[in-house]
């Protein structure tokens, strides 16, 4: 017999996960189909984790609107799901007249947006929000901050998994019908799954998702962006994201502050018709220190420990005009389906109210009944490098593993790791135990605990060497052992 989903989604990065939590609070059966082996392999991990202020977007349209709330709610997220989030501030960094037109134009904007603390700035008083900061004068957004994006994902994921919703990974969405009932049935591998409601949140291929829905039309193109991550003892020097004066379409190339301590440099933005690579040449490298140097003197190439890019799914019209978000169901073409189209930045900020537009187009065509065992709460991993002395001793009297550290980088305990090993979502990759806990990421990017956390993998889920994923589908680390033993 069929199993029949109320809603699936498809796309399980950090909108879909938000949909799916926040569609949890209602009595639906809910799926999710993510074509990865985890729920941040794209877009939703790989970015400069802002919190941005709402004041970048055009007046009127949904990147504003929702962002501004995403912001608003971000610390009582934070509080409810415990991932990482700071309200630290940003600052736009000027130089010239022209440079203040801009900003000037920049907050008239985001006063019309809503945003009511945005101020000017003068050198002095730049200097006491960043001291090691190069520029004349900037405008300062006290409201943005930072936040953690695998975390945060994560988090929102498990609280969804928690409350009832099943997430299947390595399930790529190929085909979508409609059967005799008014049902979707949705082809993954040769396999059917049918539901009455979809939700197109594929990001990078909601273009794709859009076309077998019979929602025709929508150019999406890539803007890929490389960054360069530098080591913790630069994080001192920068106590929030400064960046450029932006252009109209570009907020140009900046420095972050982590939540975690690192120091993050770019992007910057190239067109791509390639949703896969995410490479990052030398020649980007260099290009990216040199134009973020003149804002933040404090790059150095001894400080890299490592480089990653991202790729934002961009609408655009005929002309390549970049458009905004498009949340959407068309009815006559496709009932029961809700269809995301260009959802880029800001949409890490505004994922909530982003799922919360979604739904309530939902509840405008049927009554949603809300779930009485509803839980808005989700538990991490304890990080123990960051607990007092007393809680860390207290932690190794009641389970041992907190006393043998795996990541002597980040200083993670093998308690921490096998939690994320057992994760609810079931993610057995390398990144994903990466992600959990921060292993891998310190100065030795995994240098001295990946081969320990691989055998950890092993051990625990009864995997084979020749099994172990690092992160993408068919990314096996080992064919075999170097030595066997002899009977």
């Amino acid at each position: 017999m069929k199993q029949l989903y109320d809603v699936l989604i498809v796309g399980g990065g950090v909108v879909g996960s938000a949909i799916a939590r926040e569609m949890s609070r209602y009595s639906l059966k809910i799926g999710v189909l993510e074509k990865n082996l985890d729920v941040c392999c794209e877009t939703s991990g790989r970015n400069s984790g802002v919190v941005h202020g709402g004041f970048a977007y055009d007046t009127g349209s949904l990147k504003a609107k929702l962002c501004l709330e995403g912001n608003k709610i971000m610390g009582q997220l934070a509080r409810e799901l415990d991932f990482a989030f700071d309200r630290c501030g940003k600052v736009l960094v000027g130089n010239t007249p022209e440079d203040m037109e801009t900003l000037e134009r920049t907050m008239k904007q985001g006063a019309a947006n809503g945003v009511t603390t945005l101020e000017l700035v003068d050198k002095k008083r730049l200097h006491e929000l960043v001291p090691a900061v190069n520029g004349e004068f900037a405008m300062y957004s006290p409201d943005s901050g930072i936040v953690d994006p695998f975390h945060y994902t994560i988090a929102l994921a498990e609280n969804a998994c928690a409350n009832g919703v099943d997430y299947f990974s390595d399930h790529e969405v190929t085909d979508i019908k409609r059967d005799e009932e008014g049902h979707y049935v949705m082809t993954v591998s040769g396999k059917e799954f049918h539901t009455r409601w979809v939700v197109n949140s594929a990001g990078l291929g909601c273009g794709k998702i859009s076309e077998l829905l019979g929602l025709k039309g929508y150019k999406i193109i890539g803007s890929k962006g490389d960054y360069i991550i530098l080591d913790k003892r630069t994080g001192p020097l920068l106590p929030m994201p400064v960046y450029p004066v932006p252009s109209n379409t570009y907020m140009g190339i900046h420095v972050t502050n982590t939540t975690d301590g690192n120091v993050i440099v770019g992007p910057n933005a190239d067109l791509t018709d390639n949703f896969t690579y995410y490479g990052v040449s030398s020649e980007n490298m260099d290009y990216l220190a040199k134009s973020a140097s003149d804002l933040w003197p404090c790059i150095h190439k001894s400080d890299y420990i490592r480089n990653y890019s991202g790729i934002l799914p961009k609408w655009v019209d005929e002309n390549g005009t970049i458009q905004d978000f498009k949340i959407e169901i068309q009815d006559e073409t496709a009932p029961c389906a809700i269809n995301l189209i260009g959802i880029e930045s800001p949409g890490l900020t505004a994922a909530v109210p982003i799922a919360r537009y979604a739904i309530s187009l939902m509840a405008e065509r049927e009554k949603l009944t809300e779930n009485p065992s509803f839980n808005p709460i989700r538990k991490g991993i304890d990080r123990f490098a960051e607990l007092s002395m007393e809680e860390q001793d207290s932690k190794i009297s009641e389970n041992p593993d907190y006393g043998e550290v795996i990541c002597r980088c980040e200083k993670v305990t093998k308690a921490e790791i096998l939690q994320a090993i057992h994760n609810p979502l079931g993610v057995d990759t390398m990144t994903g135990i990466k992600y959990r806990t921060r292993s891998m990421m310190g100065r030795c990017q995994g240098g001295y605990c990946q081969m320990r956390i691989a055998q950890l993998l092993e051990e625990e889920l009864g995997k084979k060497e020749s099994q172990i994923q690092y992160s993408r589908k068919g990314s096996f680390m080992f064919y075999g052992k170097v030595r066997q033993e002899v009977e």
